[in-house]
């Protein structure tokens, strides 16, 4: 059995004392399918730096006791608010609502036009281990909850026109070795009206490897100002 096998199914004990922790590799970089564009350097940067003056403290009230909004660098949600600061879009595409933390980051800092539109295969008000969205954060019409399947043909093409507009796309689903791959190739079917930025959460997880090497777009991996398990942007071209 190859070494990446036997650490793919074979338990092993964590070198770190961590609350949590998954297997991964590292990996050449002279080697990698694509490089960062510019466009994705500056934005890395400056996502980077407002995220660090950012509060969410307000959708952090929400959370208490178990509050991981305010664990930055570690988790996404400043980061996620960062990058709406520095891009300012029109129309943004969560896939995975789950509890609605990352929503709620996003939307504090969205233009009073703009919307995000969320998915997930299940209501909100369903999620199996509680939300922290309420009624409330739908009212001004900012905030969209579709439970489609963007993976299935049926559900990707039932929005393609809204996701052929979208500025800004955070794919946060199954990390199951296969949903992220449909997401690309469904992204490629698509004729995007403007390069939006894709936004790919744990990208260092054992199922994500592959996915995250392979994707032949100008990509940036910002895991240090993001998520522990890892955060990918992509200039979609």
């Amino acid at each position: 059995m190859s070494f990446k096998n036997k650490l793919a199914h074979k338990m092993m004990p964590s070198p770190v004392d961590a609350r949590h922790y998954e297997y991964s590799l590292l990996f050449s970089a002279d080697d990698e399918p694509a490089k960062p564009s510019q466009r994705l350097i500056d934005l890395a940067l400056e996502s980077a730096k407002l995220a660090s003056t950012t509060s969410l403290d307000d959708i952090a009230a929400r959370t208490l006791p178990e509050n991981y909004l305010d664990v930055w660098p570690g988790e996404h949600y400043k980061l996620l608010a960062g990058i709406i600061q520095v891009l300012k879009p029109k129309i943004v595409i969560e896939i995975g609502t789950a509890k609605g933390l990352s929503s709620l980051s996003m939307k504090k800092f969205l233009a009073e036009d703009a919307k995000i539109v969320t998915y997930d295969i299940i209501s909100w008000k369903d999620y199996p281990t509680g939300n922290y969205l309420k009624e409330e954060d739908f009212k001004d019409g900012r905030l969209i909850q579709y439970t489609d399947d963007l993976s299935s043909d049926e559900g990707f093409r039932k929005h393609m026109d809204l996701l052929a507009n979208a500025d800004l796309i955070f794919a946060d689903a199954a990390k199951d070795g296969t949903q992220e791959q449909l997401f690309i190739d469904n992204f490629k079917k698509v004729k995007f009206a403007k390069s939006p930025i894709i936004v790919f959460d744990d990208i260092r997880l054992w199922n994500m490897l592959k996915i995250w090497r392979d994707l032949d777009m100008p990509k940036l991996d910002i895991t240090s100002f993001g998520h522990w398990s890892g955060t990918g942007l992509v200039d979609w071209k």
